[in-house]
């Protein structure tokens, strides 16, 4: 059998793994009369009956077992999602012609992971992102469109909305435009720093520190774990700076891709002071917050740093990359990209440069160019400064309208620190809870632009006071680092369109009452990082991905550990894992996703073929998964704790330098 083959039979018993769970039934049905109003029938329901209709709770009253429903449905058609007090989900798509009654189509939610499962088949089976993507789009607007078969032009609208209404859509939220904005201003820095010899002077600078194949991969790993407080700033600033150094030493794009990816998001989700935080700290609350017998009173910051001792992933993928480094080894894939650059010098996959991801921009540095390294490291410091300047910026102005709105208060930064106590429930914080609170309320893609923004106008500034190159030509060198952007632009807001699809589609409530049942209180953990990791790698996302399951997974979990009888400390352990599961194991699916947008940038930063650096980092994310998916299993069931978790992870780590040494081999 054939790799395709094999692949495409893997998908397939997958997918009807995932239709066992499909089958149930709803009381609730949706129908429309001759004069376009519709409405909802349950037979049997009677009086006033609380429903979320497309995201809104609404309160129906039924009228023997039918209410009316106020939704406007017109020849374009709408998507109708109808949520019961027990949780059980309806996908309906309605549509009305001229004056015929409106057309109700039902949409099993089976369907809604045929457009995920699609584009990463397709890019896993022709190394194709562009088209895989677009296609997964497509199937998602079709299915979101009634499916309607019936007329060619049906089959049509749907292909034409996968612009005129995903792709628009993707693009009007203004955190992708951030992100975009930001991506296409660091690229335009890039290709300043290059042509003005900076980067070469980086590469003189560290030749000193990475003097081997091992010290510069670590020189690599440092700095990703340095630049620890955004995963996209730490993506396209390591991704680009090293490159150069990498290649040097014959290291393959593959595996500079790898160690951007997994040192960017894992340090991000686990540390302290991260553009992660606030958003973290706001999901646990929400969960939280609906648990009426929760004895114990601990802010969301103390949950989150209680829940680290179980943040295996994160963990163990950092040492991981360390133990590759230091043994000097690779296996699968990645082994035999890196032999082909170390023995072949060829760090792409590309046999020639025409066939390799488009980056055929000149960017060495002009004639006569100084070759110092303060060229670089000066856009790259602004860069690095201004995120931090940007995030403290914009989360004071975010405290004192929280702070104004409870006392009088002077609009200074020392009166906000000085009074920050007063937004915990004790009154008071120490100075680490502060500093969360502080960059948990920031605006961290505004904090991003000011930083690009700045990086550029540095380099610029650097380039025409040397006289390096002239106005004329810095600007166009700028214009042509834009364009080295416009692959990743695409795929990122392709990406983006079909994270909409998932997401209107409610893939994510499918996968999650997949798995919901009555399970041992014990096993919480374990079926919380299969789901979570899978939504992840459906969607691309791990934000959207704690998004749904941290209001799901909290209250479920203290619900059927006391409804089993478990001791409150116990309970405690237990909910503190699938806390911490729903993190690294989001992150898991992240790194295994061709769709996930922080994937996108780790291969466009380090100029490596997307679905290359997919491929090549599959076999070692999922490695570290499977240590870390036993870990979590284990730790409750052993009683969990510090003293567990430590125990845990020091076997986790002797058993992954283990399987280095045992199934890698030395590529030098």
């Amino acid at each position: 059998m054939s790799r395709r083959e094999s692949l495409l039979k893997s998908w397939a018993i997958m997918t009807f793994l995932l239709l066992l769970p499909a089958t149930g039934y709803s009381q609730f049905q949706l129908d429309g009369d001759s004069k376009g109003a519709l409405r909802i029938s349950a037979p049997g329901l009677s009086g006033e009956e609380t429903l979320v209709i497309n995201g809104q709770e609404v309160t129906l009253e039924f009228d023997d077992g039918v209410a009316q429903l106020e939704q406007e449905v017109d020849h374009k058609g709408r998507l109708i999602s109808v949520k019961s007090a027990d949780g059980s989900l309806l996908l309906f798509h309605a549509s009305r012609k001229d004056n015929a009654p409106p057309r109700i189509k039902r949409i099993p939610l089976w369907l809604s992971i045929i457009p995920p499962l699609m584009a990463i088949a397709l890019a896993l089976l022709f190394k194709e992102a562009v088209v895989s993507l677009f296609v997964g789009v497509w199937a998602g607007a079709f299915i979101a469109g009634g499916m309607r078969w019936d007329s060619l032009w049906g089959i049509f609208q749907s292909f034409f909305a996968v612009v005129d209404k995903y792709v628009i859509t993707a693009l009007t939220d203004s955190g992708h435009m951030s992100v975009i904005v930001f991506t296409i201003l660091i690229g335009g820095m890039v290709a300043i720093i290059s042509r003005n010899g900076g980067m070469a002077g980086v590469v003189k600078s560290l030749s000193k520190y990475a003097q081997s194949r091992r010290s510069t991969q670590f020189v690599t790993w440092l700095l990703g774990v340095a630049i620890f407080f955004d995963d996209y700033a730490n993506t396209l600033i390591v991704g680009n700076t090293m490159r150069s150094v990498t290649d040097r030493f014959r290291i393959s794009r593959e595996k500079l891709a790898y160690i951007v990816d997994s040192t960017a998001a894992p340090v991000a989700a686990v540390a302290f002071i991260t553009t992660w935080i606030g958003a973290e700290l706001g999901y646990i609350d929400s969960g939280l917050a609906v648990l009426s017998n929760f004895e114990y009173e601990m802010t969301p910051y103390a949950v989150f740093i209680n829940s680290l001792k179980y943040s295996f992933y994160p963990i163990l993928t950092l040492a991981f990359i360390l133990f590759l480094v230091y043994q000097r080894k690779d296996f699968g894939p990645m082994l035999k990209a890196e032999q082909r650059a170390y023995h072949q010098g060829q760090v792409s996959s590309a046999a020639t440069p025409e066939e390799d991801e488009p980056n055929m921009e000149d960017l060495s540095p002009v004639a006569g160019a100084p070759q110092k390294w303060i060229h670089a490291a000066a856009p790259v410091g602004m860069v690095i400064a201004m995120t931090i300047v940007g995030l403290l910026s914009t989360g004071m102005n975010s405290l004192y309208d929280e702070l104004s709105a409870i006392m009088s208060i002077e609009h200074s930064w020392s009166a906000i620190w000085s009074n920050m106590g007063s937004l915990f429930p004790e009154g008071t914080g120490g100075f680490f809870r502060k500093i969360g609170k502080l960059i948990g309320a920031s605006d961290s893609y505004v904090a991003l632009l000011w930083a690009s923004v700045s990086g550029v106008v540095v380099a610029i500034g650097i380039t025409l006071y040397g006289r390096i190159m002239s106005l004329l030509e810095t600007i166009h060198t700028m214009t042509t680092g834009f364009k080295t952007m416009i692959p990743a632009f695409i795929i990122l807001t392709l990406a983006w369109s079909l994270a909409l699809t998932t997401e209107e589609l409610h893939t994510a409530d499918y996968l999650s009452s997949a798995l919901e049942g009555n399970v041992n209180p014990f096993v919480l953990p374990v079926l919380t990082f299969v789901l979570s990791a899978f939504i992840a790698f459906s969607t691309g996302s791990s934000w959207s991905t704690m998004a749904i399951l941290y209001p799901i997974v909290i209250p479920t979990t203290w619900i059927v550990c006391q409804g089993a009888g478990l001791e409150s400390a116990i309970s405690l352990e237990i909910l503190l894992n699938v806390i911490s599961v729903v993190l690294g194991a989001s992150v898991l699916g992240d790194h295994c996703s061709p769709i996930s947008d922080t994937t996108i940038l780790s291969s466009l930063a380090s100029d490596c073929n997307h679905i290359d650096h997919v491929r090549t980092q599959l076999p070692y994310a999922l490695v570290v998964g499977v240590v870390s998916l036993t870990c979590c299993g284990l730790s409750t069931l052993l009683g969990g704790g510090w003293l567990i978790s430590i125990l845990l992870l020091l076997v986790s780590l002797a058993l992954l330098y283990g399987i280095v040494w045992k199934f890698g081999q030395v590529v030098e």
